[in-house]
């Protein structure tokens, strides 16, 4: 199993929107090959930094998804909400 670590910085304001836009790509990557589980977390020093940690059964699975239509589709509704583009670490237990 690993754990892909998915920091975004959401632009000023704009909270609710990513609200809806993240339900939309939770939607989509429960039907993802290989997805197990995710946790979304909100920095309480810094609201606009989101942290997702989603937990996949291989490098391969994650990358199905990370490269896939329906994630592309997602990014599309969320990209335009963030303040930079995403922070990515991919992830396993040594």
């Amino acid at each position: 199993m690993i754990k892909v670590i998915i920091e975004r910085i959401i632009a000023d304001g704009l909270e609710p929107n990513y609200q809806h836009a993240i339900r939309d790509t939770l939607k989509a990557v429960l039907d993802a090959p290989g997805y197990i589980s995710s946790e979304s977390l909100t920095d309480v020093h810094k609201p606009s930094h989101r942290i997702i940690i989603t937990n996949w059964r291989s490098v391969q699975a994650w990358d199905m998804w990370y490269h896939s239509q329906e994630r592309k589709e997602a990014l599309a509704e969320i990209t335009p909400i963030l303040d930079g583009g995403e922070k990515i670490t991919v992830t396993e237990a040594g």
